[in-house]
């Protein structure tokens, strides 16, 4: 019981002195995770005006907030999650599982003859602080937004995914380097230096 209860204190206190979290509190956004792409875009600028994108685990949707500024009216921004999300304008809220091929048909359906500029994933299991459990976790999810890129991506389209370092990291790497142009790690500020999150970034998908 101490020890959970130290675990869950460490963690409000991290919360309480994120400089980030303060921001996103007083900006009226939706997470933290808002700044992290907000700094890819500064840097990578792979959100433009008119684009439809897909945000795969959105909720509570941090980052279709801030893909819906940058894409604006003539673009979209379609967010799918099992877990309820509140609307957000510009955005296209779809509640399911994206892996599902009844959801992917759904999804297919209501692009009509359109595809995907951008498929982006900031998912993450939900962690038990056991790194041989959480990290093949991780990597499931990271996979299933390879799969659903596959098949709802333009060709030249890009994919940005959150990955966590350790088993099955630089095979992922490997699998996404056969199927895109150009890969690249990032590490925005706004992820805590302590995480061993990092962020693909895959340019020009080969279809």
């Amino acid at each position: 019981m101490g020890r959970k209860f130290g675990s869950s204190f460490h963690w409000r206190q991290r919360e309480r002195l994120d400089p980030f979290v303060e921001k996103a509190t007083q900006q009226n956004l939706r997470s933290r995770a808002y700044f992290k792409l907000e700094q890819i875009q500064l840097k990578e600028r792979i959100l433009k005006a008119g684009m439809n994108c897909a945000d795969l685990g959105a909720s509570p949707g941090g980052w279709s907030q801030y893909a819906a500024r940058i894409v604006g009216n003539r673009g979209t921004v379609w967010a799918i999650d099992i877990v309820p999300m509140e609307p957000l304008q510009g955005v296209v809220f779809m509640q399911g599982d994206f892996s599902c091929q009844e959801i992917q048909y759904a999804f297919k359906d209501a692009l009509a003859d359109a595809a995907l500029d951008l498929v982006m994933s900031d998912m993450a299991p939900n962690m038990t602080g056991n790194r041989a459990v959480d990290q093949p976790r991780s990597m499931f999810l990271a996979e299933q937004a390879l799969w659903f890129s596959e098949i709802a991506l333009r060709r030249g389209g890009c994919f940005l995914v959150k990955l966590f370092q350790g088993e099955g990291f630089e095979d992922f790497v490997k699998m996404v380097q056969v199927r895109f142009q150009t890969v690249r790690l990032l590490k925005p500020k706004a992820s805590r230096a302590e995480s061993r999150e990092m962020y693909l970034l895959a340019r020009s998908f080969r279809m």
